[in-house]
């Protein structure tokens, strides 16, 4: 007997025809079909981004729906975050979403899929709480402080000082970093290549971290190996205050920097975004220029 395939690509089409079957409204079936098919294309950039967050829905619209159909209560939360953050969607406008994915995880329930509804364990009406844009400066110090182990809290206080996204911290290697210039030099999505400045002290952890090493990973994990994104996920899931992911650092070094400097040219190349939604993110500022406005506004690099 084959093995059943537990994808999303595999589910949803028979899911769409129960749904048929019992004579849903069409509004019903193709709003549900909706959210079921960005649902599954997140999820497969999650699989095929180790677990990195999508920063807008526009990074995974043109991924499939091959990822399995298991996934976990905070990955869906994250889900719900997003979209309401991106299309300012009220608690009433969401309950669509909540609905459909529901639905869906009863329905593979029935079909002997699963044992549980990942949706029982997502807290509804708190998902507001969870919704912490980002830390202000002193918060984030705060966290920083609050982490025993010297690799986590470089690792974040990495993060947070160059706004540099999990996976590219996870790749980013001893030869890569010019401590001279205060420049590290990122291979960011689609292979493109940036500079981002970091504060002085951050470097001094970094080159004391080293203990001596030019070369290889920063951060490793098993066997001299680069840290997984998924090991940084974890690590904020002991440790961060609630709802506080890699990403949402992140954004505390773009919120905080552009809120001193409301330089968004800067911000932009600086945390390497792409989008084809605005013309602004095509005007480069010379490095010179980036330089003044971190060293001049960004609180890690005036000595906060």
């Amino acid at each position: 007997m084959a093995k059943v395939r537990r994808t999303f690509s595999a589910w949803i089409p028979r899911y769409i025809s129960t749904l048929q079957t019992k004579n849903y409204s069409e509004n019903t079936i193709e709003a549900y079909t909706r959210v079921l098919k960005l649902f599954a294309k997140y999820q497969t950039y999650l699989t095929e981004h180790d677990g990195e967050l999508p920063e807008t829905t526009e990074d995974f619209s043109e991924y499939g729906m091959g990822a399995e159909i298991d996934v976990s209560a905070y990955e869906i939360v994250d889900f719900f975050t997003l979209i309401r953050n991106e299309r300012h969607l009220s608690a009433a406008s969401i309950h669509q979403y909540d609905s459909a994915l529901s639905s869906f995880y009863r329905y593979l329930i029935v079909q002997d899929l699963l044992e549980a509804n990942p949706m029982d364990k997502v807290d509804r009406p708190k998902i507001k709480d969870r919704e912490l844009k980002y830390l202000r400066h002193k918060e984030v110090m705060e966290f920083i402080a609050s982490l025993e182990n010297p690799r986590d809290a470089l690792l974040v206080r990495t993060i947070y000082a160059t706004g540099m996204r999990v996976s590219e911290v996870c790749g980013m290697n001893a030869e890569h970093i010019d401590f001279e210039e205060g420049t590290i030099r990122v291979r960011g999505k689609g292979g493109k290549i940036r500079v981002v400045f970091c504060d002085g002290d951050t470097l001094a952890g970094i080159k004391e971290f080293l203990d001596g090493r030019t070369e290889g990973s920063v951060f490793e994990g098993r066997n001299g190996a680069p840290l997984s994104p998924r090991t940084v996920q974890h690590i904020f899931s002991l440790y961060a205050p609630k709802g506080i992911t890699p990403h949402k650092i992140r954004h505390s070094y773009a919120s905080e920097l552009y809120r001193r400097s409301h330089n968004i040219r800067v911000v932009q190349e600086n945390l390497g975004h792409t989008s084809i939604k605005t013309t602004e993110i095509y005007v480069h500022t010379d490095l010179d220029e980036r330089r003044r406005a971190y060293e001049q506004y960004f609180p890690l690099a005036t000595g906060e």
